[in-house]
């Protein structure tokens, strides 16, 4: 008989223990994907043409949790937000931040005007110019925020809305960037 005596004799294979280490693996990518979800990241698909040519229809994107626990949204962010008429907050929507708190915004001529200006708003990533019948005006309240589409003749809006403004906390994630069915970053 030819046997290494340097070998060790194999164990027998023991399931229990590798069914115990893939629920092991199971369990931590679980909780991994859990806290991502919640405190880092936040996933949308944007299922109309409202942001189009920034998002395209059906695009899935990814936004951070974090930069608005560190900081306020400022003008032009896009924005992942709970629509503000849907009070089981199951809804999120995708729009840029136009106005932000104590601002005053007059829309007329297909232009939108910040806190009485008589130069429109520099917007370079709006699809077309916006049809407006009338002119518009609000003001934005302490701890909102006023959101437009950038495809404008097809969002659903801010100036369309129930409740008009976003508040602060009903705000989920600045948008980073488009992964489905392209990858690219948003601006």
């Amino acid at each position: 008989m030819n046997e290494n005596p340097n070998s060790t004799p194999k164990e027998p294979f023991n399931w229990k223990a590798e069914l115990f280490s893939w629920i092991q693996v199971l369990v931590i990518a679980a909780l991994i994907a859990f806290v991502l979800n919640r405190f880092i990241i936040a996933n949308s698909r944007v299922p109309s043409a409202s942001m189009e040519n920034t998002i395209m229809t059906h695009d899935r994107v990814i936004g951070s949790r974090l930069t608005y626990y560190f900081s306020d949204p400022q003008r032009g962010d896009v924005a992942i937000f709970y629509f503000p008429d849907d009070v089981t907050e199951k809804t999120y929507y995708v729009k840029r931040v136009i106005g932000v708190p104590g601002d005053t915004i007059d829309i007329r001529d297909g232009h939108v005007y910040l806190n009485g200006s008589d130069v429109p708003l520099e917007e370079p990533y709006i699809r077309e110019p916006m049809e407006t019948p009338e002119e518009l005006h609000y003001e934005v309240p302490e701890g909102c925020y006023f959101m437009l589409g950038d495809n404008r003749n097809f969002s659903a809006d801010s100036r369309f809305w129930k409740n008009t403004f976003v508040k602060k906390e009903k705000i989920i994630a600045k948008v980073l960037f488009r992964y489905f069915p392209s990858i690219g970053r948003i601006r």
